[in-house]
């Protein structure tokens, strides 16, 4: 298949560059009781989910230039499909964010994504 490779390593990067953000905010976050116990706990609770919104619309968006060829195929042990589904649960879900699962996936699944970041883009080139 003939993807336009520019736009799926630009989003790669993105995704990339996103993770590597939240882990910088997630440093001190200990637990998810960090989220809701201060100002500057919610804050960062807020601009995580702010960018795994954007890590899951850019999936979408490498989805929609590949026709969902590339990443199943690529690198089938990760859950894209999850990935979008907390996407689309972020941006529709409003006051209804659990921190609890928000702090779980900082901790257990976003280092799986960020390591197949560098496949990915190594399988286009």
């Amino acid at each position: 298949m003939s993807y336009d490779n520019g736009i799926i390593v630009d989003a790669l990067i993105q995704i990339k560059d996103a993770i590597e953000q939240i882990e910088i905010w997630s440093e001190e976050i200990t637990s998810a009781d960090n989220y809701r116990c201060t100002p500057d706990g919610m804050k960062t609770l807020a601009a995580t989910c702010m960018l795994l919104e954007a890590i899951g619309e850019s999936v979408k968006k490498i989805n929609r230039h590949t026709n969902n060829e590339f990443l199943n195929h690529a690198c089938p042990e990760i859950p894209w499909k999850s990935i979008m589904g907390m996407r689309d649960h972020i941006a529709h879900g409003y006051f209804d964010i659990d921190d609890d699962f928000v702090f779980d996936v900082v901790n257990n699944d976003l280092d799986p994504l960020k390591k197949v970041i560098p496949k990915l883009i190594s399988h286009l080139e």
